[in-house]
């Protein structure tokens, strides 16, 4: 490991039309310690995020810009981002739309090194009246949530504990996430067959498989501001989050459920998009 307040962590951030906040996200980073690196990966925005990576990346040698044309999906933005870095021993995902503190990512990894049994870390994200997001600490979505709830992706919401300094879950959000490089290897980073959503609770997953634990750091507070990536295609990308969900159950749920029981999934999910798909285009069209 690099010795304290060293250049140990590379950043991942994947860009899709955030220039509401892509800017304010790059500066913070920059002015951030122990960051080595911050990666940001355009895929295909239309709007001026890849002018703001390219200005960012004029002021800061540390700043790399990753482009694609079209839009290769989250999971995959990831991993090509993971592979420009500078090979720092640590890795942070951090979304366009969170704003790190100075010490934000550094006390993340000194908590990393000093409970290595932790694969993963996650942040206490708020948003800027300081509600905490339930989808930072998670547990897994079962097969019996999935037919209750008519499809949600989002597992069961665990209440914060603040008495934990490191509190432990089943899985947290994609929004901010640390791990060392070591433990991303070994699972082979994200799966890239996820477009969009779930790739977040894949990926926890699959560590905690490793024999590692996945935590929250109630202690690291980070705003997540939500909502300023913005997209036309609401009912593709309800259709992107309902695939996804199908393949995380396929994945880690339907092994030893009969058919019947795989297809009851698979109509509730698909019955689930049937609904969600028209309101998130009424939401898109009419705010």
């Amino acid at each position: 490991m690099q010795a304290a307040g060293g250049p140990a962590i590379d950043v991942v951030v994947v860009a899709y039309n955030s220039g509401a906040s892509l800017r304010e996200c790059i500066e913070r980073l920059r002015r951030a310690r122990e960051v080595a690196s911050v990666v940001v990966v355009d895929n295909g925005s239309e709007d001026a995020s890849l002018a703001i990576a390219e200005e960012q990346a004029a002021l800061d040698a540390r700043v790399r810009l990753l482009h694609f044309a079209d839009n290769p999906g989250f999971a995959t933005a990831c991993n090509r981002g993971v592979e420009v870095g500078s090979g720092a021993p640590w890795l942070a995902f951090v979304n366009p739309d969170c704003l790190v503190e100075p010490g934000s990512l550094a006390r993340l990894r000194r908590l990393g090194d000093d409970n290595p049994s932790i694969g993963l870390l996650g942040a206490d994200l708020v948003d800027v009246d300081g509600n905490r997001d339930p989808a930072v600490r998670r547990s897994d979505p079962d097969p019996r949530q999935l037919l209750r709830a008519m499809g949600s992706s989002r597992g069961v919401a665990i209440a914060p504990d603040d008495a934990q300094p490191l509190q432990e879950v089943d899985a947290t959000s994609g929004a901010l996430m640390m791990l060392p490089r070591a433990a991303y290897l070994n699972v082979g980073g994200f799966d890239a067959a996820y477009r969009l959503h779930a790739e977040d609770l894949d990926l926890c997953r699959r560590v905690r498989q490793a024999g590692l634990r996945v935590a929250v750091a109630n202690v690291v507070r980070v705003v997540h501001l939500r909502g300023t990536s913005s997209t036309g295609r609401p009912v593709w990308v309800e259709w992107q989050k309902h695939r996804s969900l199908q393949r995380y159950f396929r994945r880690f749920a339907w092994a030893g459920l009969p058919p019947a029981s795989r297809a009851l999934m698979t109509l509730a999910i698909w019955s689930r998009f049937l609904f969600a798909a028209p309101r998130a285009w009424w939401r898109a069209r009419h705010g």
